[in-house]
């Protein structure tokens, strides 16, 4: 993982040269897993009580004209008021998140990887360079995914006042 700069393309790697140890992404609430199998999924899931999960692509192929503007979009920077996991089947494409002083963390992700982003956390999402990525959507109620774009009014916020509290 590695601090990044957020100039010229958001698909790129944005490397600053400085590596983030994945301690530190655990001090922020954020989850790594390596799961070579669809079974490591499946015993995250139940012992954190995912019952449901679909699957996302999100391509220029399968999206069309509509592919760009949902990546900026993506790349908006919001935050959920559920947990964000992400279990990726194919692809490449980077989470950033807020890290302690307010810098973006650039963590890529790739065939293999599972993150769980804290409700509350800031973040944004795009696709790397290849403009592909398959991921399985897993939530602990029914299927939302409702980002709130960052605003000053949502520092009252109980999703993002819980996580300030926790981190």
């Amino acid at each position: 993982m590695k601090l990044t700069r957020s100039k010229g393309d958001q698909r790129e790697d944005h490397d600053s040269g400085r590596s983030v140890d994945p301690s530190y992404l655990s001090k922020l609430g954020v989850l790594y897993h390596d799961c070579p199998s669809i079974d490591a999924v499946n015993a995250i899931a139940l012992e954190r009580e995912y019952k449901n999960r679909d699957e996302i692509i999100v391509s220029r192929d399968k999206m069309g004209a509509a592919y760009e503007d949902k990546v900026r979009m993506f790349f908006n920077e919001h935050l959920h008021e559920d947990e964000e996991i992400r279990y990726i089947l194919d692809g490449e494409g980077f989470f950033d998140v807020r890290g302690k002083d307010d810098q973006w963390v650039r963590i890529r992700l790739e065939k293999g990887d599972m993150i769980i982003l804290p409700a509350g956390i800031y973040h944004r999402f795009t696709t790397d360079s290849n403009n592909y990525i398959k991921a399985m959507r897993l939530f602990k109620d029914e299927p939302r995914w409702t980002p709130l774009n960052r605003a000053p009014e949502l520092d009252g916020n109980p999703a993002r006042q819980g996580y300030l509290a926790q981190h």
